[in-house]
């Protein structure tokens, strides 16, 4: 696979991604294992986001994560809303039947709910590589975003195990993550 021309590898990603006659099986593991994973975080706050193109949602993952919090502690779950003039993200809380609206870029966040600093961000991935080297849809969104937060949130991608690219090398504006999750467990995670 050539890894030179990231508009076609992001396309036939895509493309096999959709096709995966087992994706439903792959999402309730890879559910699983962000579940598990979640178990040891500390952190109140998640980021994630709305799933597209045939992406893992993580939103029942993080849902029960709420439901988890020990007593007297709030935990929050957010999903971007995109500002088009910075190409950034910001996070909004969600909730199950939160009212929902599309964004500039036509992709349902939450309307009229507090915005908050995610200490953790959930990013989808279409690909990754060695040592939390990301490829996502090249909008440069996610990048931005990491490199404005602060304090950076801690960063855990996730993709199903046939997006793994072992020739994938970071591009100049591309932020490593710090933990890769697949349906197989933790693929990667900073020391």
């Amino acid at each position: 696979m050539d890894l030179t021309d990231r508009e076609a590898l992001r396309r036939r990603l895509i493309a096999s991604r959709q096709a995966l006659p087992d994706r439903l099986e792959r999402a309730v593991q890879l559910q699983s294992v962000l579940r598990v994973w979640l178990v040891a975080r500390r952190e109140n706050s998640i980021g994630a986001y709305q799933p597209i193109k045939g992406e893992f949602d993580p939103l029942p993952a993080l849902y029960r994560w709420t439901e988890g919090a020990p007593e007297g502690v709030s935990r929050r779950i957010g999903l971007p809303v995109a500002d088009r003039e910075t190409g950034s993200l910001r996070f909004h809380v969600w909730y199950p039947g939160c009212p929902m609206e599309l964004d500039a870029f036509d992709i349902p966040k939450p309307k009229d709910t507090e915005e908050f600093h995610p200490e953790l961000l959930v990013v989808p991935c279409l690909g990754y590589g060695p040592a939390g080297v990301r490829l996502g849809y090249g909008g440069g969104f996610f990048d931005r975003t990491l490199r404005s937060l602060r304090p950076r949130p801690v960063t855990v991608g996730v993709c199903y195990t046939h997006g793994f690219l072992p020739l994938l090398l970071p591009s100049e504006q591309d932020v490593r993550l710090d933990v890769m999750l697949t349906e197989d467990g933790v693929m990667w995670e900073r020391p």
